[in-house]
């Protein structure tokens, strides 16, 4: 949610979108002194990516939700436009840039530089800080502080502080690979190890990795995670998204413990996310502003007029075991609560055919525990007017939920965006879904974050009405909530 005027049409609510011109990744995430930082990939001058790519801009929150839009941080400069990257504070002045104050705000970001001189492009990492919050910055001198003579994609640095080994480390997007360099100041950067070969999706080039530690829920076990983003491949149905990675870290090495790929998000429309940095202790989260909403397949053509683009929801992250297996598990972050009100209450309601329910609200959240007596398939459908409709499908034949967007607007601009987005269930007898609607896009989190889908959407109106049916049997919807604006 911005501090803006929610006229335009299709402008969000609840999530994060630029004022005007367009967006892409989340960079720099970061929480220091009381705010949540959100810089971002911006063209200025237009609503088309291209162009000098800036950090810019930039906003603050205290909660997550409502964010405060600021000036561009970064601007491109003789070492090239500003590509994603990251943000520490560097508590204990390892750069020497902070003699005066106890810790500043450090951005490590990607310089591409494109010439006659350098053709391909070059890609290095450079530098800057600031002394006052995020709200200005300088660029170190003697940037770039890493480059690579022969990659071409050497890009994204995610830094953060590993403490067994008391050093800084780096996850840095290296074409098909991840490549690790660590450093005791952010300026002098060994190369320590490569990841990616003969395991994972290779279907696009990888980017915007993030690596951190989570714990296993129920158990003092904890694990590495690497989140891997894929960019587009024309030859796939689903367009750029994100993978990831559970296994051990040593401060040099990342090892899988894991064959095939675990996808973070089955929509097609959550890439290029990764964590907040410094979280406090305290607090003990880990915090995934779950991307950019939007598919390179379509992301210049999205109907918005003006500015592009929007943020997902933030969400806490967690780690779940069965057997040998971890699942990532995302849910909504708390903070969200604030924004509802519990308004309608369904206990144990029997379903045959179809029940409709009045959900006129310019946002809302549903969340439904459903029980699959005998019905081949089943599901809700989002009734954003009567012509415009959004459905989600649970076909228990192909043990699939099915999310169809074709009917739910304007669909027109891209040939692939009504393709149906699927996610493969283990079982269809029961379902927990949560969904989030906002003016121009769905999330739904299934079985208490299990697994995750995210989607755009551009109807007419936000939503008139909830239908849940069922077909050729019953279902039981055990407790469901309809969660209006808190106004």
């Amino acid at each position: 949610m911005t501090k803006l005027k929610q006229a335009e049409k299709y402008r969000p609510y609840l999530h994060f979108s630029p004022s005007k011109n367009w967006m892409n990744d989340p960079n720099g995430l970061i929480y220091f002194k009381g705010e949540y930082h959100l810089f971002f990939q911006h063209n200025p001058h237009d609503s088309k990516w291209g162009g000098p790519m800036h950090w810019g801009g930039h906003a603050v929150s205290k909660d997550l939700v409502t964010w405060d839009e600021l000036p561009i941080a970064l601007y491109p400069d003789e070492d090239g436009t500003i590509f994603s990257g990251s943000a520490v504070v560097d508590w204990n002045n390892t750069t020497g840039f902070f003699p005066d104050q106890p810790g500043g705000i450090v951005a490590i970001f990607t310089h591409h530089l494109e010439s006659e001189v350098h053709n391909p492009p070059k890609q290095s990492q450079g530098l800057a800080y600031s002394y006052d919050n995020g709200r200005t910055w300088i660029k170190y001198r003697n940037n770039p502080v890493l480059k690579h003579d022969s990659k071409v994609d050497f890009r994204d640095p995610k830094v953060f502080w590993h403490h067994s080994s008391n050093k800084w480390v780096m996850v840095l997007a290296t074409g098909e690979s991840i490549s690790i360099y660590s450093s005791h100041n952010l300026i002098d950067w060994s190369f320590e190890s490569e990841f990616g070969e003969n395991i994972g999706s290779h279907d696009g080039v990888w980017e915007c990795p993030d690596l951190f530690e989570l714990k296993v829920e129920n158990n003092e076990e904890s694990k590495w995670v690497l989140l891997v983003s894929i960019g587009d491949n024309p030859n796939i149905d689903n367009g750029s998204r994100t993978q990831y990675f559970v296994g051990t870290f040593d401060g040099s090495i990342f090892r899988a413990e894991h064959e095939g790929t675990k996808w973070l998000d089955y929509g097609k429309d959550n890439y290029a996310g990764v964590s907040f940095a410094d979280i406090p202790e305290e607090d003990g989260r880990r915090i995934y502003l779950g991307g950019w909403m939007s598919n390179w397949r379509y992301a210049n053509e999205v109907p918005t007029h003006g500015w592009r683009s929007q943020m997902t929801i933030p969400r806490e992250l967690g780690l779940r075991r069965d057997k040998d297996s971890y699942t990532i598990i995302q849910v909504p972050v708390q903070e969200l609560d604030y924004y509802f009100t519990r308004k309608e209450i369904i206990k144990n309601e029997w379903i045959g055919k179809e029940l409709r329910y009045d959900f006129n609200v310019s946002y809302g959240m549903i969340t439904l525990n459903i029980g699959n007596k005998d019905a081949v398939k089943y599901g809700v459908n989002i009734h954003h007017t009567p012509t415009n409709v959004t459905s989600i499908i649970i076909d228990t034949q192909k043990n699939l939920l099915v999310l169809d967007r074709n009917k739910s607007g304007i669909v027109s601009f891209s040939d692939n965006f009504p393709i149906q987005q699927e996610i493969k269930l283990s079982d269809t007898r029961k379902i927990k879904l949560s969904m989030i609607i906002d003016s121009s896009s769905i999330e739904i989190f299934g079985n208490g974050g299990e697994f995750a889908l995210t989607s755009l959407v551009y109807p007419d109106k936000i939503c008139e009405e909830v239908s849940l049916y069922a077909l050729d049997g019953e279902i039981n919807v055990e407790e469901g909530y309809f969660l209006k604006p808190n106004t």
